[in-house]
């Protein structure tokens, strides 16, 4: 399937569902990553008036807040930027974190404090899809829901998720059919938990091996293919499967 065949199949996508539910565009978070800057050329594809971006810093780099912001004028994209910082730091201390946390936020080596900030932006994602009849647009993609690399109810709970299908190593052509400006294509994906952080050195290996991995996995055919690696991602795909399930409901006999 060429990219601009792609583009176009997931806008269609998009649409559809949008009307099935009876809504009536979509709101999504822009970051100033390759994933949400793909996301929202697509959702301008769907919605040319009716695409809302959320800008939600959160101690976040001002490189990523201006990616954010050239993304949106390169589509014209109507955006409303919520600093999410001070709110952050104040429900830490509510939560009682430790207290050289409380100052700065830091959420380097506790996942508990890093996942607030997915999970702070997604309660300003559904107040604009309630306040507008929007669907709430998730930016992830294949290679980290198949192996649970997103907040539980964080980045994980939107409505619908376009790129869910789409390997990592796969978006670089979208993006490219897209426009998207090649420093935010070529930059180091990250989540931005942390200063520093980045998704591969999380993950314990690069988006291209573990798309390999995920390909062989499913041909059911991993010659080739790094053992401990590949024990790797089985363990990552096991232990967040509660994530891609629906949530358990008791049935009475």
């Amino acid at each position: 399937m060429q990219p601009s065949n792609l583009a176009s199949k997931i806008s269609e996508w998009i649409r559809e569902r949008v009307s099935d539910a009876g809504a009536q565009g979509v709101v999504l978070g822009l970051s100033g990553g390759l994933d949400s800057s793909i996301a929202a050329g697509l959702c301008k594809k769907a919605f040319p008036d009716a695409t809302l971006g959320l800008i939600m810093p959160c101690g976040s780099l001002k490189e990523d807040i201006a990616h954010a912001n050239m993304v949106a004028a390169q589509f014209g994209i109507k955006t409303k930027e919520i600093d999410l910082t001070h709110i952050f730091t104040v429900l830490l201390k509510l939560l009682e974190v430790e207290e050289e946390r409380e100052n700065d936020g830091d959420a380097k080596g506790d996942i508990a404090v890093a996942n607030l900030k997915p999970r702070l932006r997604m309660i300003c994602l559904y107040y604009f899809a309630n306040k507008r009849n929007y669907l709430v647009v998730g930016t992830g993609n294949k290679s980290e829901l198949s192996i649970g690399y997103f907040t539980k109810y964080g980045d994980g709970a939107a409505d619908i998720l376009p790129l869910g299908d789409v390997l990592k190593t796969e978006e670089r052509k979208l993006a490219e059919e897209l426009n998207i400006p090649t420093k935010i294509i070529e930059k180091a994906p990250s989540a931005g938990l942390w200063e520093g952080q980045t998704d591969e050195a999380e993950i314990g290996m690069g988006y291209d091996v573990l798309d390999e991995i995920l390909l062989a996995l499913e041909r059911g055919d991993l010659s080739g293919c790094d053992t401990e690696l590949v024990e790797r991602v089985k363990r990552m795909m096991d232990a967040s499967q509660h994530k891609r399930e629906t949530i358990p409901v008791f049935k009475q006999p």
